[in-house]
């Protein structure tokens, strides 16, 4: 099961919950994509 949870805070791309998990992350409040979690943990 495929459920659009939301939109990427950084970059605009469309987040799902696929079969129960979270195809992003949560964090302070924003929904980001994995490739934009992976920049700012590099940008850090």
């Amino acid at each position: 099961m495929k459920e659009l949870v939301g939109i990427c805070d950084a970059c605009g791309k469309e987040i799902f919950c696929m079969d129960g998990f979270l195809n992003g992350i949560h964090d302070n409040g924003k929904l980001l994509c994995f490739e934009c979690e992976k920049n700012t943990k590099e940008d850090s």
